[in-house]
């Protein structure tokens, strides 16, 4: 499987534009960082990607064909702040379940207690309520996540033991990630490769291959 960016351009208005002429891929059993300063695109185009935004130039692509985006979208997008990524009218055992019945060791391994379930948003702390959306991307039928920032805002156990999960069921699924991320610790220790938005907006190469990572004890750079 294949996600691929061909030539994709935004802008919320008619006359500016984020980025334009933006082409990547991303293949299956892949992790990728995406980096670069804040506010030169990452999550604007990572929304591209996942389909909550349309380009205004070129198409996303799975395996050679437009991704429509129609039923399931198999590109789920888990976001820094799970606050505004929930329906807060709705209660969590809804919200988890939205996409697809979530199997109970997936939550518990994800720590998430049963009790939460009948809760409101409004009653979790951000952390717990991560754990959710975090669940609820990890459909069998996801072939590409896309975490943008998805542990920033995270204490430091919680973030371990969601990345642990994250990439274990990446790798026996084979599924691709992109990681939109600052923390250069975490992308040395998972990553297969960096793409700097930046230089690519600038015409420079923007890719950076054949990094020496992941090494065993993957989490521990990170919360040091």
């Amino acid at each position: 499987m294949r996600l691929e960016a061909k030539n994709i351009g935004f802008g919320y208005h008619q006359n500016s534009w984020i980025f334009k002429h933006i082409s990547l891929a991303v293949e299956s059993g892949e992790i990728v960082a995406l980096t670069g300063n804040s506010g030169c695109g990452k999550t604007t185009l990572a929304k591209v990607l996942a389909g909550y935004e349309k380009p205004r130039e070129g198409r996303v692509e799975l395996n050679g064909k437009a991704n429509t985006f129609a039923g399931y979208n198999p590109v789920q997008m888990i976001f820094q702040h799970p606050e505004k990524s929930v329906n807060p009218r709705w209660r969590i055992r809804d919200t988890v379940n939205e996409g697809w019945p979530v199997d109970r060791e997936l939550l518990h391994r994800l720590g998430i207690e049963e009790a939460w379930m009948n809760r409101w948003p409004n009653e979790l702390s951000g952390g717990e309520l991560q754990r959710f959306c975090v669940a609820r991307a990890l459909s069998p039928n996801t072939q590409f996540i896309i975490a943008d920032e998805m542990t920033t805002m995270l204490d430091a156990i919680t973030q371990a033991q969601i990345w642990e999960v994250v990439l274990d069921l990446v790798k026996q699924r084979n599924m691709g990630m992109i990681i939109v991320s600052h923390e250069e610790k975490l992308i040395k220790r998972i990553c297969d490769r960096v793409i700097d938005l930046e230089a690519v907006l600038n015409n420079c190469e923007g890719e950076i291959k054949n990094l020496d990572l992941k090494p065993d004890g993957l989490l521990v750079s990170q919360l040091e």
